[in-house]
């Protein structure tokens, strides 16, 4: 059990992805947000992630409104640390995928100094009065800042009981290995690696995961959305750019098998991950609650088990994956 925190409540294992409610790819409404997290509650889910990164804490700031009057011993909530968000004279739109134009700035920063304002920032962000799990949020060109201030400031915060759980969220598998070898971490946030079109994860992070006592949370499970319809839309992405060719008539060929059993791909997309004996739970970003309650209904659809052999007969599945 992780740090013995249980990740998913009430024997749940889907959550809500925060990216989206800071107007990623798009813009969203206040009502839209509180909505899509109220979506949320009623469907069960009681596992919330966010990040300041998200809307440049927007997203936050949007969850603690939702999810205020909530009982917070009922629900797990997770942010991260590695960017600090601070304000600029001018206002101006973000660059990084957030559909919004602010004053507000990001800046890199895994030190211990950044890591407690961070996590201090994020607190009144949401207006709550702890967080569950915090991640280390793309350290990637930041290994050494990360393994020399900022796990051992979340060590120390967990051991003093600040914090439950502590690990690091990437879109990449090769150092997230590193750091479940050699970090005493509890979880990772393991983004898009892990997926039915992309399963590479299991060469590296998920055995490291196993073998370590990590649990995974899976999330970019449609891979930014390849397999979010029951065919690959037009303008598809993966990894948050246009999809190749290639990934496009993959994802066709996965849905002709899922429709000759009777179920779609994206019912597939979030099932998959959910066998693996590392994955504790997946999160899965929604903008609205129409999308929230297509995901919850896409999350409880039994996807037959023939279609995961069919899938490795066909030479779309790796034999080695494990299936429901």
């Amino acid at each position: 059990m992780t740090a013995g925190i249980k990740l998913f409540p009430d024997g749940q294992r889907v959550g809500l992805g925060g990216a989206p409610l800071g107007n990623l790819l798009g813009e969203v409404s206040d009502a839209e947000a509180t909505a899509a997290v109220n979506a949320a509650w009623d469907e069960g889910w009681r596992y919330f992630d966010t990040a300041p990164h998200y809307g440049l804490g927007l997203a936050e700031e949007r969850l603690g409104v939702a999810l205020k009057d909530k009982p917070r011993s009922d629900y797990v909530l997770s942010s991260k640390v590695g960017r600090i968000i601070y304000n600029a004279p001018d206002a101006a739109s973000d660059d990084e995928g957030f559909d919004i134009s602010t004053t507000r700035r990001r800046r890199w920063d895994f030190s211990r100094d950044g890591v407690l304002r961070s996590i201090e920032d994020s607190l009144r962000r949401i207006g709550t009065d702890r967080l569950d799990v915090v991640f280390v949020h793309d350290p990637d060109d930041h290994y050494d800042e990360a393994v020399a201030t900022a796990f051992p400031t979340l060590i120390e915060l967990r051991d003093q009981g600040v914090i439950r759980a502590i690990g690091s969220g990437m879109n990449q598998s090769a150092m997230l290995t590193r750091f479940v070898r050699e970090i005493d971490i509890d979880v990772i946030m393991l983004a898009g690696r892990y997926t039915l079109i992309d399963p590479d994860g299991l060469d590296d992070v998920l055995p490291a995961c196993v073998d370590n006592d990590v649990q995974v949370v899976a999330v970019g499970v449609f891979n930014s959305g390849l397999m979010s319809q029951p065919r690959p839309a037009s303008g598809a992405t993966f990894n948050y750019e246009p999809a190749a060719q290639s990934l496009v008539d993959k994802a066709n060929k996965l849905a002709d098998i899922c429709e000759q059993h009777g179920t779609t791909l994206p019912a597939a997309a979030l099932a998959f991950p959910l066998a693996h004996p590392a994955v504790a739970g997946i999160a899965v970003g929604c903008r609205t609650p129409e999308e929230v309650h297509t995901n919850a209904t896409l999350a409880r659809t039994e996807v037959p088990a023939a279609l995961w052999s069919d899938l490795k007969a066909a030479g779309l599945l790796r034999q080695d994956a494990p299936t429901p």
